[in-house]
């Protein structure tokens, strides 16, 4: 049987909606370098891939599809990605492609669960609307300026993110905000 994995640090995990997983989020996956260095729409900042973060584990899922294609569509309609953007957006590997480099030792990590592929979120860093990856100071700046609404939704973005996703920039926004992790 064909296995198809489902990588996990935010949103996704609390809050999967659609997404056709097995509904159990494993917290021993691979070693991923993020943070918190994508401002959205709404005001919060979310964890995306980032080269010069330092790794954290990451949870991950068992797919209901055993069609990569399938599993990837799923993802980005989950995701709100446009189809135009699905290429770039939605990251997979699988068994003999080369691992990327900003998910450790992915290919060892999926041969000792017996998975196939693997698929997850790729969307870039972006502050301020640019493609660029902000200080800790800006994100500090930025959510102790937020208010109402936006700053409900940022806040709890925060402290729903699990906590083993230990990230330098959560530790400094714990420090000075006082956003601790909460159960989802």
């Amino acid at each position: 049987m064909i296995t198809v994995a489902c990588l996990g640090w935010g949103s996704l995990v609390w809050d999967p909606r659609e997404l056709p997983i097995q509904r159990t989020w494993f917290e021993d996956g691979p070693l991923i370098c993020i943070e918190f260095a994508r401002q959205s729409s709404d005001g919060r900042i979310t964890l995306v891939l980032e080269a010069s973060a330092a790794p954290v584990r990451s949870l991950w899922a068992i797919m209901n599809a055993t069609d990569i294609g399938a599993a990837r569509e799923a993802l980005r309609a989950r995701e709100g990605i446009p189809k135009s953007n699905a290429e770039k957006h939605i990251g997979s590997w699988s068994v003999g492609d080369e691992p990327p480099k900003m998910i450790l030792h992915l290919d060892s990590w999926a041969k000792a669960r017996g998975i196939h592929h693997v698929i997850w979120t790729d969307l870039p860093p972006k502050f301020g609307g640019l493609e660029t990856t902000p200080t800790e100071e800006q994100i500090i700046s930025y959510l102790s300026s937020l208010v109402g609404a936006k700053r409900d939704n940022a806040e709890r973005y925060i402290r729903r993110t699990p906590k083993q996703i230990d990230t330098i920039y959560r530790c400094r926004i714990e420090a000075v905000l006082h956003w601790m992790p909460r159960d989802a």
